[in-house]
């Protein structure tokens, strides 16, 4: 009988598809999820937790967790270190995987979710996996891009914004117009500015635009250019006040799309989910925007690699159901769902060329050149202590942006204090 040959593409798709079907088993398990949200997050994966129920006829528990990544990353940290055995999967960051490995399963033990993880991003799959242990597998990828008013461009004939110079000098331009024709609460550029991750993504990406990203070395060694970053901080502070409004200090990624999203910001720094949010129905901006890659610096443009994936717990009393659960939701079939429904970023990367999530999100080619380019923050680097790096990180840039403290003196602090941590991590 002749074989039937298919294409890589066809072939990958159906292997990541077959792969998806787990049979029913003989007893239902009963799991629990934990998982942060942004916007409509929590609905997208019920959906997905519906078909997976019918699926196999296990049931599937919620436990939403609070939207800043900084407190859910606290909270999952208390429960593995006391061994929690309430908590089947976990929803991660890309960036925990090497501090809390331990606590995990191996997925690469378990056949199906070892080939599974060939269909994936590879660099994806090596940041998930720690001393040759698959801690996790990818839900989705993440990268911030500009977001931009498409008819306030046309209306003050302006460009869309190639570096950050342009930036400012469109948002000042268009800032200017718009609140002399009455809208007094419009601003130019709105971002996250808070004190968590969400900072520390938005100053790393500063920082590497202008070639003074490499804060540490391969050796987790601090090597902060403090003039150059703290030329950057600077010039950055300057925006608050004046194209970005002072509210924006206490500002995540929920705060600052819903200024955009009323219609009230020129441009926006954002991740993919408020694309489709910005689309829905009753948005002031729909129709209306675009989406580019941030704006470059002298070493050119910047875009912090996030995404989330999906970890079992070494302390699960369900671990195979719940290995089957991480699959499923990590399939192909799943991420397809997820890209039409909330925009979320596949990690396989066929589904970058899939005519139906094309027909539904066009802008989706632009998003994947940001993830080509995005880059990595320093948790490999820093290891187990990433979170003491972003904190102390995230605290000198927000000491400089509200005023409170000098770029230079907040940087050189910052430094001392790396260079401590580093010396701890060698005993």
């Amino acid at each position: 009988m002749a074989m039937i040959r298919l294409r890589p593409v066809v072939a990958l798709l159906l292997a990541s598809l077959l792969l998806a079907l787990v049979p029913p088993c003989a007893r239902a398990a009963q799991l629990t999820m934990a998982s942060g949200a942004t916007g409509r997050d929590i609905a997208v994966l019920r959906a997905a937790l519906d078909r997976f129920e019918a699926q196999t006829g296990h049931t599937v528990r919620i436990i939403e967790m609070p939207s800043s990544s900084t407190d859910e990353f606290a909270q999952y940290r208390l429960w593995l270190a006391a061994g929690n055995r309430d908590v089947d999967v976990y929803r991660t960051d890309i960036i925990w995987a090497p501090q809390i490995a331990n606590h995990l399963l191996d997925l690469s033990a378990f056949e199906p979710a070892r080939l599974a993880a060939r269909a994936h991003f590879p660099n994806i799959i090596d940041s998930q996996t720690v001393d040759g242990r698959l801690v996790a597998l990818p839900y989705y990828t993440d990268v911030p891009a500009l977001f931009y008013r498409r008819d306030l461009l046309d209306r003050y004939g302006l460009a869309v914004p190639e570096t950050w110079d342009d930036l400012v000098t469109a948002a000042r331009a268009i800032q200017a117009g718009e609140r002399a024709a009455g809208a007094d609460r419009f601003h130019g550029y709105v971002f996250q500015a808070a004190s968590y991750e969400g900072l520390t993504c938005n100053g790393l990406e500063w920082l590497a635009a202008a070639g003074a990203g490499e804060l540490f070395d391969t050796e987790g060694r601090p090597v902060i250019d403090i003039a150059g970053a703290s030329a950057v901080l600077t010039r950055v502070a300057s925006w608050i006040g004046d194209i970005t409004p002072q509210g924006v200090l206490a500002w995540r990624e929920e705060e600052s799309r819903g200024i955009w999203q009323t219609g009230h910001a020129a441009f926006m720094r954002n991740w993919p989910y408020a694309a489709a949010l910005s689309s829905d129905e009753g948005s002031a901006v729909k129709g209306r925007f675009g989406i580019a890659p941030l704006p470059a610096g002298t070493a050119g443009s910047a875009a912090t690699l996030g995404g989330w994936n999906l970890a079992v717990s070494r302390y699960s009393r369900e671990p195979d159901a719940a290995v089957d659960l991480v699959r499923f939701l990590s399939s192909a079939q799943a991420q397809k769902d997820r890209a039409i429904a909330n925009n979320n970023l596949p990690t396989i990367p066929a589904l970058y060329t899939d005519p139906q999530i094309l027909a539904v999100r066009p802008d989706l080619p632009i998003w994947k050149r940001i993830v080509d380019d995005a880059i990595a923050r320093p948790s490999a680097r820093t290891g187990r202590h990433y979170n003491e790096f972003s904190k102390e990180f995230w605290s000198a840039v927000h000491a400089t942006l509200s005023g409170r403290d000098d770029a230079r003196r907040q940087l050189v602090r910052f430094e001392a204090r790396m260079k401590r941590l580093q010396r701890g991590r060698r005993r």
